[in-house]
Protein backbone atom coordinates (compact mmCIF):
# COMPACT_ATOMS: atom_id res chain seq x y z
CA UNK A 1 0.00 0.00 0.00
CA UNK A 2 1.13 3.55 -0.72
CA UNK A 3 -0.10 6.92 0.45
CA UNK A 4 -0.50 9.41 -2.38
CA UNK A 5 -0.57 13.20 -2.30
CA UNK A 6 -1.33 15.29 -5.38
CA UNK A 7 -0.13 18.85 -5.94
CA UNK A 8 0.31 21.36 -8.70
CA UNK A 9 -3.26 22.21 -9.51
CA UNK A 10 -4.49 25.74 -9.98
CA UNK A 11 -6.20 28.24 -12.23
CA UNK A 12 -4.86 28.63 -15.76
CA UNK A 13 -6.10 30.21 -18.97
CA UNK A 14 -7.05 28.09 -21.94
CA UNK A 15 -3.96 27.13 -23.90
CA UNK A 16 -1.81 27.18 -20.80
CA UNK A 17 0.08 24.41 -19.02
CA UNK A 18 0.26 22.83 -15.60
CA UNK A 19 2.30 20.01 -14.15
CA UNK A 20 0.69 17.87 -11.52
CA UNK A 21 2.72 15.79 -9.10
CA UNK A 22 1.75 12.68 -7.21
CA UNK A 23 4.10 12.06 -4.29
CA UNK A 24 4.06 8.66 -2.65
CA UNK A 25 5.17 7.26 0.65
CA UNK A 26 5.78 3.59 1.25
CA UNK A 27 8.52 1.14 0.41
CA UNK A 28 6.81 -0.51 -2.55
CA UNK A 29 6.23 2.49 -4.80
CA UNK A 30 8.32 1.05 -7.63
CA UNK A 31 5.98 -1.95 -7.70
CA UNK A 32 2.90 0.22 -8.09
CA UNK A 33 1.32 1.12 -11.38
CA UNK A 34 -0.06 4.66 -11.20
CA UNK A 35 -3.03 6.23 -12.88
CA UNK A 36 -4.48 9.70 -13.13
CA UNK A 37 -8.22 10.25 -13.07
CA UNK A 38 -10.39 13.33 -12.99
CA UNK A 39 -13.88 14.22 -11.93
CA UNK A 40 -15.81 17.30 -12.94
CA UNK A 41 -18.88 18.49 -11.03
CA UNK A 42 -21.90 16.37 -11.87
CA UNK A 43 -19.84 13.88 -13.87
CA UNK A 44 -18.38 10.48 -13.19
CA UNK A 45 -14.70 10.00 -12.46
CA UNK A 46 -12.87 9.32 -15.72
CA UNK A 47 -9.52 7.91 -16.71
CA UNK A 48 -6.88 10.39 -17.87
CA UNK A 49 -3.49 8.66 -18.05
CA UNK A 50 -1.56 5.75 -16.60
CA UNK A 51 1.97 4.50 -16.29
CA UNK A 52 3.43 1.09 -15.57
CA UNK A 53 5.74 0.44 -12.62
CA UNK A 54 8.86 1.30 -14.60
CA UNK A 55 7.29 4.07 -16.65
CA UNK A 56 8.08 2.18 -19.83
CA UNK A 57 4.42 1.76 -20.72
CA UNK A 58 1.82 4.52 -20.70
CA UNK A 59 -1.75 5.03 -21.84
CA UNK A 60 -3.99 8.03 -22.28
CA UNK A 61 -7.62 8.87 -22.71
CA UNK A 62 -8.38 9.95 -26.26
CA UNK A 63 -9.41 13.38 -25.01
CA UNK A 64 -5.90 14.16 -23.72
CA UNK A 65 -3.66 12.32 -26.19
CA UNK A 66 -1.03 14.61 -27.63
CA UNK A 67 -1.58 17.20 -24.86
CA UNK A 68 -0.82 15.34 -21.61
CA UNK A 69 2.26 13.33 -20.70
CA UNK A 70 2.62 11.03 -17.71
CA UNK A 71 6.05 10.20 -16.32
CA UNK A 72 7.52 8.89 -13.11
CA UNK A 73 10.70 9.10 -11.07
CA UNK A 74 10.87 6.05 -8.84
CA UNK A 75 13.90 7.39 -6.98
CA UNK A 76 11.79 10.38 -5.92
CA UNK A 77 8.63 8.28 -5.52
CA UNK A 78 6.79 10.76 -7.69
CA UNK A 79 4.61 10.59 -10.77
CA UNK A 80 4.01 13.64 -12.93
CA UNK A 81 1.24 14.67 -15.29
CA UNK A 82 2.35 17.39 -17.68
CA UNK A 83 -0.72 19.07 -19.13
CA UNK A 84 -0.34 21.34 -22.15
CA UNK A 85 -2.83 23.14 -24.36
CA UNK A 86 -5.38 23.05 -21.60
CA UNK A 87 -9.04 23.52 -22.41
CA UNK A 88 -11.99 24.55 -20.26
CA UNK A 89 -13.22 20.97 -20.59
CA UNK A 90 -10.17 19.84 -18.63
CA UNK A 91 -11.49 21.56 -15.52
CA UNK A 92 -11.87 18.93 -12.80
CA UNK A 93 -10.52 17.52 -9.59
CA UNK A 94 -7.54 15.38 -10.55
CA UNK A 95 -6.65 12.26 -8.59
CA UNK A 96 -3.72 9.90 -8.74
CA UNK A 97 -4.19 6.26 -7.84
CA UNK A 98 -1.89 3.32 -7.22
CA UNK A 99 -2.04 -0.41 -7.61
CA UNK A 100 0.53 -2.95 -6.50
CA UNK A 101 1.33 -5.25 -9.40
CA UNK A 102 3.81 -7.93 -10.39
CA UNK A 103 3.36 -7.09 -14.09
CA UNK A 104 5.97 -4.43 -14.76
CA UNK A 105 4.83 -3.50 -18.25
CA UNK A 106 1.13 -3.35 -17.61
CA UNK A 107 -0.97 -0.20 -17.32
CA UNK A 108 -4.41 -0.02 -15.76
CA UNK A 109 -7.12 2.27 -17.06
CA UNK A 110 -10.16 1.43 -14.98
CA UNK A 111 -11.15 3.09 -11.72
CA UNK A 112 -11.75 -0.29 -10.07
CA UNK A 113 -8.22 -1.48 -10.85
CA UNK A 114 -6.74 0.82 -8.22
CA UNK A 115 -6.63 0.38 -4.48
CA UNK A 116 -4.88 3.53 -3.23
CA UNK A 117 -6.09 7.06 -3.92
CA UNK A 118 -4.97 10.57 -3.16
CA UNK A 119 -7.25 13.41 -2.12
CA UNK A 120 -7.10 15.22 -5.43
CA UNK A 121 -5.91 18.58 -6.71
CA UNK A 122 -8.19 21.07 -8.45
CA UNK A 123 -7.48 22.21 -12.00
CA UNK A 124 -9.53 25.07 -13.38
CA UNK A 125 -9.12 26.25 -16.96
CA UNK A 126 -10.71 29.57 -17.84
CA UNK A 127 -11.77 30.50 -21.37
Amino acid sequence: QVQLVESGGGLVQAGGSLRLSCAASGRTFSNHAIGWFRQAPGKEREFVAATSTSGGSTDYADSVKGRFTVSRDNAKKTVYLQMNSLKPGDTALYYCAGRLTAYRGRVYTTHGDYTDWGQGTQVTVSS
